[in-house]
């Protein structure tokens, strides 16, 4: 994924700016299913050839970071047949992809919770970061078990048990220092956003990761999201001006949601 002037022929969209790192909720698969008359299951079978597509996406383009978000901290609300079924893909996924990943360079890393897994899918998720450990062509980060709100409380917790501890000050902690707390902080922050199947939010996704990202949002349930789709939303992308807070052009201080 590193290539970034490796452009595919095909969709024939022209990409002048890469983002470096791509978070996608992949929304829609039980939609899909219904709409094609096969189990809830089927639906997030075929998801899992979309990210088969996304990521061959990712390689011509030069993304050189993506985030799946897998299975969310409230996903374990939904119907436990249902439950069980997504668990036991990624458990699939895992043992029949992670070793492709890992021939093609690529590092496999997890954010969430964890401790809720069953203990055969902790080890795998644990064998999959030690298998690819060492790999630099591109990083894929999968999010299991996975809030906003969780990631923020639990930084929050270590920096108070620092400040419990006489480590540091109340005083000392900033936003960059919660910043280093937060998971992947050693990664580039996400760029974009792209939530698939209608929706326009973020459900409770990255929060503090996406504060300047740029959203996304189509209404292709996953499952369908092949890779031209992908390429029109890097071309979104690359239309839209990041200032990041700052003015068009002069870099003159305006404070987001401004107007300006």
């Amino acid at each position: 994924m590193n290539s970034r002037n490796n452009l595919p022929a095909d969709p024939g969209v022209t990409v002048p700016t890469v983002p470096r790192h791509v978070a996608i909720i992949m929304d829609g698969n039980n939609r899909w299913a219904k709409r094609n008359g096969v189990p809830g299951p089927g639906g997030h079978r075929a998801g899992v050839e979309a990210v088969r597509g996304v990521l061959r996406a990712c390689k011509n383009h030069g993304v050189e970071v993506l985030t799946l978000f897998a299975f969310s901290s409230e996903n374990w609300g939904r119907p436990v047949p249902e439950v069980r079924a997504l668990l036991a893909l990624l458990s699939r996924y895992l043992r029949n992809e992670v070793r492709e990943l890992h021939e093609d360079g690529i590092r496999v890393r997890f954010i969430g919770e964890r401790q809720r897994l069953s203990q055969r899918q902790q080890k795998l998720m644990r064998q999959s970061e030690e298998l690819t450990r060492g790999n630099t062509e591109a990083t894929v980060v999968i999010a299991v078990d996975y809030g906003g709100q969780w990631d923020i409380a639990r930084a929050a917790q270590q920096l108070a048990g620092k400040v419990q501890a006489g480590e540091i000050q109340s005083k000392d902690i900033t936003p960059e220092l919660i910043d280093r707390h937060i998971s992947i902080s050693d990664l580039p922050r996400p760029d974009l956003c792209i939530r698939t199947g209608g929706d326009a939010r973020i459900s409770n996704f990255m929060l503090w990761h996406f504060a300047y990202a740029e959203l996304y949002f189509t209404d292709t349930l996953w499952p369908d999201f092949s890779e031209v789709e992908f390429g029109l939303a890097l071309a979104e992308y690359s239309r839209r001006e990041r200032r990041f807070g700052l003015r068009e052009r002069d870099g003159a201080v305006a404070g987001e949601g401004t107007g300006a």
